[in-house]
């Protein structure tokens, strides 16, 4: 811009603090003064109401208030003025909105997403609801078992069993009869002795002398019920199978009774070999007779202390 035209070629060309230059000063640049504008001469004023000025329309000269005093206003602090116009009273304007957020879930139109704590909430409910009636089930059970407990069962329990105790096997071989070697009836020679250890008759007394043919030993016993029994026997072998005829009631049985080397023992020590045999008998309810006698064909080398009876 030169001294003389009608200032800048635009606006923004004028800097208006030029006279404080030296390339300013050269141009004509004074600082302003109380009658006019500032600046270079000729300038431009460019003071304007808000919203006044548009690009690309002539400006409006306006009445600028001299340095270093203040322009008039147009309105009170919050009050409309003249000059301004709010952008959403223009053409196509308005304010612009913020944009909505969608709802929580990621869905349109409002909607919400699914409710986790809800359902976190109810799946807690239904697991104490099953928890407290399983416990309410177990007393329930609790309960009924003491009552049941308290009177008699028709079913055996399980510290009941359906087969005999051994209390009461006990009792029934208690009152069925046993006898020692001293209560036999003996013959043929057989004879009672107590110099080999071991013995469970009374007085540790056994039959001796046994192993001759003829040797016999009877025992006379009571029975309360007839049937099938058992005639149990201790003796004492040297180590060697021996057997015996067994008659019951004069009636000799059909198998011997064997009197064999149970225990495996090598040992022909007769105190280290005390053991027992069975024989199946059959017996009448009262008196029956029992004899264990060595005949032709018999191994009876074997001493003989004690003779029971039990079920078969």
């Amino acid at each position: 811009m030169t001294s003389g035209n009608n200032g800048a070629s635009t606006p923004e060309d004028d800097d208006p603090f030029g006279y404080l230059y030296a390339d300013g000063q050269a141009n004509g640049a004074q600082p302003p003064s109380g009658g006019g504008g500032y600046g270079y001469p000729g300038s431009v004023n460019r003071v304007r109401a808000v919203g006044q000025r548009q690009y690309g329309q002539p400006a409006q000269p306006q009445q600028t208030a001299a340095y270093g005093q203040v322009p008039q206003q147009q309105g009170g602090y919050g009050q409309p003025n003249a000059h301004y116009a709010a952008p959403e009273t223009q053409p196509g304007g308005g304010v612009p909105t913020a944009p909505q957020q969608p709802a929580y879930g990621g869905g349109g139109g409002g909607r919400r997403g699914p409710n986790t704590k809800g359902l976190l909430i109810g799946a807690v409910a239904v697991v104490a609801a099953v928890v407290i009636g399983i416990g309410v089930a177990m007393m329930n059970g609790n309960s009924k078992d003491d009552k049941a407990g308290g009177g008699s069962s028709g079913t055996p329990s399980t510290s009941q069993s359906s087969k005999p105790s051994q209390s009461a096997s006990s009792s029934a071989s208690a009152e069925l009869p046993k006898t020692d070697a001293k209560d036999l009836q003996l013959g043929g020679g057989a004879t009672t002795a107590s110099d080999v250890k071991g013995a469970k008759a009374d007085g540790g007394a056994y039959v001796t002398g046994f192993n001759n043919v003829g040797a016999s030993i009877t025992w006379t016993v009571d029975i309360q019920k007839a049937g099938s029994y058992r005639l149990y026997v201790q003796y004492s072998i040297p180590a060697v199978d021996a057997n015996a005829t067994l008659t019951v009631n004069g009636k000799p049985n059909q198998q011997p009774l064997g009197m064999k080397n149970f225990i495996k023992s090598s040992n022909t020590d007769l105190a280290k070999n005390w053991q027992n045999t069975w024989a199946p008998v059959t017996l009448t309810k009262g008196s029956n007779t029992l004899t264990v006698s060595c005949g032709q064909g018999n191994q009876c080398n074997a001493l003989i202390d004690q003779l029971w009876v039990q079920p078969s």
